[in-house]
């Protein structure tokens, strides 16, 4: 098992950090792209495995599609695919294979999609036949389990013959996704109406204009470093986050006021936003339902500093790359934190228990999952800290840990021969 070690930071820093690039922004522009020709000119298109995989894959002629463990990647490609009536094979690794998609192959099988499971009704690997003739032009699907689902209908809605109305039934999680979603295609040409007290979305058959797009810096790799900030014990941290918008598309931008409760001051600047440090509160209460990818960020923040939350909205974390309620009761432990289910799949409260950092080796698992290792290493701010298989952040951030090291000391420890 490869190993990365970091040592506690011993002063304090101000620092610039160029971001990655957001990959939520960049996988849309890519089907849009698609949709539209592919002459469209992408800029800034994040270098995650996820997006690097979307680009591989809409330039393939291959039968087979392996998205390797890249869920946004499945979800969108399972519609364009069958939208522009291509034959493919659509598959992942292991636990891909057990991350549901059954709500989004069912609403394309209404439309009159030809789309078999090839295993287990209702997860991938799935065989896609295509789309020949249109046989609806309304689908009907849940708004509570994920809006990539319904990003991925309303991508491919206005090449449709018919265009598309989507009704959502339930809560509507995410909606910032959604929203990132509909701006993404006007900016493409796309006329596009989203009634959200009727919980409808319409888009008629229209074709998409080929644009320049420039993609915005992550907000979800930016989480970590206010958890740096927040965590850090030097009054005078200063980091300055470029190629930040204060208007932003993404969800994950809420890490602004969550944050601001927490310990961290943004000054929104020409270039980004400066992160510096300001009195957290007693207590924070946290809807995620609109931005789940911060909730473990935030739960080791809040545990380090001896915060009390409760989170809700953060249900669909156990269909994530792994079952990430279960992974972060399992690490919190660690440093005497817990998650704590109060309301059965609805509310949890996040408590720490005044653990004495520096008293114990902490090693973190990351479960395959590249959250679990970039929520867990602001820790670094107070404790020498073991963080196992680090290479996961190449899904999302491949440069999280040359990025880390202007900060604080790193040690590598490759993973041992076995003969």
């Amino acid at each position: 098992m490869e190993k990365v070690i970091l040592y506690k930071n011993v002063q304090a820093f101000d620092t610039k950090i160029l971001l990655a690039s957001s990959k939520s922004e960049s996988n849309r522009a890519l089907i849009i792209n698609a949709l539209s020709g592919f002459k469209g000119d992408l800029k800034n298109l994040s270098s995650a495995r996820d997006t690097q995989t979307m680009i591989r894959l809409l330039q393939s002629a291959d039968s087979v599609a392996d998205v390797i463990d890249a869920g946004t990647t499945m979800r969108f490609l399972t519609a364009y695919f069958t939208a522009t009536n291509q034959n493919k094979t659509m598959t992942g690794t292991p636990r891909m294979c057990e991350r549901p998609i059954g709500i989004l192959v069912e609403a394309l099988k209404t439309i009159g999609a030809d789309i078999e499971y090839l295993k287990t009704e209702g997860y991938p690997p799935l065989q896609i036949n295509g789309l020949s003739v249109q046989k609806s032009n309304e689908v009907t699907i849940r708004g509570d389990v994920s809006s990539q689902y319904i990003s991925a209908l309303l991508m491919i809605a206005p090449i449709l013959p018919q265009g598309l109305t989507i009704r959502l039934t339930g809560e509507i999680g995410s909606i910032p996704y959604i929203n990132m979603t509909l701006a993404q295609m006007k900016a493409f040409g796309v006329d596009a109406r989203a009634d959200w007290d009727a919980k409808v979305l319409t888009v008629a058959s229209q074709e998409y204009k080929p644009t320049s797009y420039q993609v915005e810096s992550d907000w979800s790799g930016a989480s970590y470093w206010y958890s740096i900030v927040a965590l850090s014990t030097f009054e005078d941290t200063r980091v300055e986050l470029l190629g930040l918008k204060e208007n932003s598309l993404q969800g994950d931008s809420a890490i602004v006021a969550i944050m601001t409760q927490l310990g961290v001051k943004s000054t929104f600047t020409a270039d980004g936003v400066l992160l510096t440090k300001i009195p957290a509160q007693p207590g924070l209460q946290w809807d995620f339902a609109n931005c789940p990818d911060l909730a473990q960020t935030v739960a080791v923040t809040c545990v380090a500093k001896g915060i009390e939350a409760v989170f809700t909205g953060i249900e669909s974390l156990k269909i994530k790359e792994t079952d990430r309620i279960l992974a972060l009761q399992n690490e919190l432990k660690k440093f005497g934190g817990s998650l704590t289910e109060v309301v059965t799949n609805t509310e949890y409260r996040v408590s720490g228990s005044g653990f004495e950092f520096g008293s114990a080796p902490v090693s973190i698992a990351t479960y395959d999952d590249h959250r679990m290792a970039m929520a867990f290493a602001p820790l670094a701010m107070l404790t020498d800290l073991t963080i196992e298989e680090p290479n996961v952040v190449v899904k999302s951030y491949p440069s999280f840990w040359d990025d880390i090291k202007k900060i604080v000391e790193i040690e590598r420890q490759p993973a041992a021969n076995v003969s």
